[in-house]
């Protein structure tokens, strides 16, 4: 067993009945077992809420802050672009509202926003000017990494949805990005199921991560690699997820696990769906500790063996 097992997270709109506030959702998560930590959306987790109210009911369920995210579907002139929008006074409305959430944040004891810039690309060839998109992009990561060098600004990249190109479709792009942005607050955050359908290979694209920039946190969840399908951690892909696993601790990253899984899509209980991907993960990441110390898997992968590596692997997984 991992002597020091990583914290749980999920996600909060994971829990959510028609009609519940925050507050019930922040008990229903409360109720799991195994959870220790959440993430709130801005602006949508703090229309009836103040930070120090947010605080307690975190507090009440024995919760702590993962940090925030940001969520520009919030608001309708933000359809056409939140950073990359071509009306200035709107990417200003965008970078000022990030700025607001970065207080939020910070004044909630929290040290990560995370942005994830779904509205942020284009869907027609001519549509858009990609020089101008990025050049209104890096201005504006670098703006709001400069606001509080205190809180680390996390950019989380999918391939699409809803716009039918992303600005910031896969890891090389996005570290191409903060390399211009060039903050030590700034790093990125691994979503298994986007990285699956960039055509990637997760435990590659963490180390790409961890070499150009840095892995400020993990997003496990499972897909077919077509959509973000936000399916139970290892359900689907259980090597290439331990091979993350593996990945990141040769990486020695400690930071949360947060389950961004969607069982609201198809009907699922949310509180033992969340519990399946908490024991389903403890044993991946027992597994995936045995790996990483295995001498004959290194050497397997230092000779490029994929016959000896493949067997291995399986071994340990087969014996789960």
């Amino acid at each position: 067993m991992i002597p020091n097992r990583p914290r749980y997270a999920a996600r909060l709109n994971a829990f959510k009945r028609k009609g519940d506030t925050v507050a019930e959702m922040l008990a229903a998560a409360g109720r799991v077992g195994g959870l220790s930590a959440a993430d709130l959306n801005y602006p949508d987790h703090f229309a009836a809420h103040d930070p120090a109210t947010l605080s307690r009911l975190l507090a009440d369920q024995g919760l702590t802050l993962n940090g925030l995210a940001m969520r520009y579907y919030t608001e309708e002139g933000f359809k056409l672009g939140a950073f990359t929008h071509p009306d200035p006074t709107v990417r200003r409305a965008a970078i000022d509202l990030t700025k607001r959430g970065i207080d939020a944040c910070a004044a909630m004891g929290g040290s990560q926003m995370t942005l994830w810039m779904g509205q942020d690309g284009f869907d027609y060839s001519f549509q858009a000017d990609y020089a101008r998109m990025w050049d209104d992009t890096i201005s504006a990561l670098t703006e709001v990494a400069d606001h509080n060098p205190a809180i680390d600004i996390a950019v989380e990249y999918k391939p699409n949805e809803p716009r039918a190109h992303a600005l910031m479709p896969d890891m090389a792009t996005t570290l191409l990005a903060l390399s211009e942005v060039s903050r030590p607050n700034t790093g990125v955050t691994l979503d298994f199921a986007h990285m699956l359908y960039a055509g990637e290979m997760p435990a590659k694209a963490a180390m790409l991560a961890a070499r150009h920039s840095r892995i400020l946190g993990l997003h496990l969840n499972d897909g077919y690699g077509k959509r973000d399908d936000g399916l139970i951690a290892g359900s689907v892909h259980p090597v290439q997820t331990i091979e993350l696993l593996v990945a990141l601790h040769r990486l020695g990253y400690a930071g949360i696990i947060y389950f961004d899984t969607f069982p609201d899509q198809s009907g699922l209980d949310p509180a033992e769906e969340a519990r399946t991907n908490i024991r389903l993960t403890d044993r991946l990441l027992d597994i995936a500790a045995l790996l990483a110390d295995d001498a004959a898997l290194a050497a397997a992968q230092a000779r490029q063996d994929a016959a000896t590596a493949t067997t291995l692997v399986m071994a340990a997984l087969l014996r789960a």
